[in-house]
């Protein structure tokens, strides 16, 4: 199903996307503005009153926005809802709110994958506190992954990296960490480490889960195991971003991804993401555009 979470990730992505574009057309880009956007975007596509419109005579504009299932209520997004209404941009020095809820690393896991940016900064344009720890730690270990490294030794690598050990995102993953090797696939554990719908929570339950399961031909039973607690979906989107970066797409359940309403854009998304970073359609400054039509699918901005 379409969770809100997954709903936001796909904006993320299209925000990364659009912010690229407009590096490459400007000059200059402050990525987290173009991500608001987005989720301005998405938010404006689920009917939600109150927002803040550009002067854009198709806004909101490109093809995500056009994405029935994106455009159904899953779920709610509260913490979102309010900086979006509020129209207040937070900053990770000046937070938008409050909120640790696990939107915030869950949404923000897919800037693991494109050019250096202080994750942070995403995740502090609607939530505070350790909710931005949490997801510096989360992208930080999915980037290691995706460059190679085993997931084991990049938890332990970004745990020795942190400053603030002692902080509760941090210390969360330790214990994460430890119970993972030495307890592995115990639902008391899960339980403990995930007892709410905190992004620590997200964290710490996907990471152990990810690590009590890291055979790929387990995927299926790591996914229904991260279910189990108490905010199942959060931990399992964690745990399958891991063991995705990990393995790649092939072993994911088949008769699973083929019931998932955003399989088809998340996979969208996805590729044309490495395809922006990679050749960039739209061109720029210096470099001609290979694809007339790629800036009518992200315009930059």
């Amino acid at each position: 199903m379409a969770t809100s979470a997954g709903q936001l990730a796909c904006f993320t992505i299209d925000g990364l996307i659009r912010a690229h574009i407009r590096g490459m057309h400007k000059g200059i880009c402050h990525p987290p503005v173009v991500v608001w956007r987005s989720y301005t975007r998405w938010a404006a596509i689920q009917g939600i009153p109150g927002l803040k419109v550009w002067d854009e005579a198709d806004w909101p504009n490109g093809w995500l926005t056009k994405v029935p299932a994106l455009a159904e209520r899953r779920g709610s997004a509260p913490a979102t809802v309010t900086a979006l209404q509020g129209h207040t941009q937070g900053t990770v020095h000046k937070p938008a709110g409050t909120s640790i809820g696990a939107h915030a690393l869950t949404r923000t896991l897919p800037v693991a994958l494109g050019p250096p940016l202080d994750p942070a900064a995403i995740a502090a344009l609607t939530h505070g506190g350790e909710a931005l720890a949490a997801a510096r730690l989360g992208v930080e270990i999915v980037r290691l992954v995706a460059s190679g490294e085993h997931l084991d030794a990049a938890v332990e690598r970004v745990l020795l990296a942190d400053e603030d050990r002692s902080e509760g995102a941090a210390r969360s993953l330790a214990l994460a960490l430890a119970a993972a090797r030495s307890r592995p696939g115990q639902r008391s554990e899960l339980a403990g480490l995930a007892p709410d719908a905190k992004a620590v929570s997200a964290l710490a339950g996907g990471v152990y889960v990810a690590l009590s399961f890291p055979d790929r031909r387990s995927i299926r039973d790591a996914l229904l195991f991260a279910a189990s607690a108490d905010d199942g979906g959060q931990v399992a989107t964690v745990a399958g971003t891991l063991l995705g970066t990990t393995h790649g797409p092939d072993p994911l359940p088949v008769d699973w991804l083929s019931r998932l309403e955003l399989a088809w854009a998340a996979d969208t998304l996805a590729r044309d993401f490495v395809t922006e970073i990679e050749d960039s359609p739209s061109g720029g400054d210096y470099v001609p555009a290979t694809d007339p039509h790629w800036w009518s699918r992200y315009p930059g901005g």
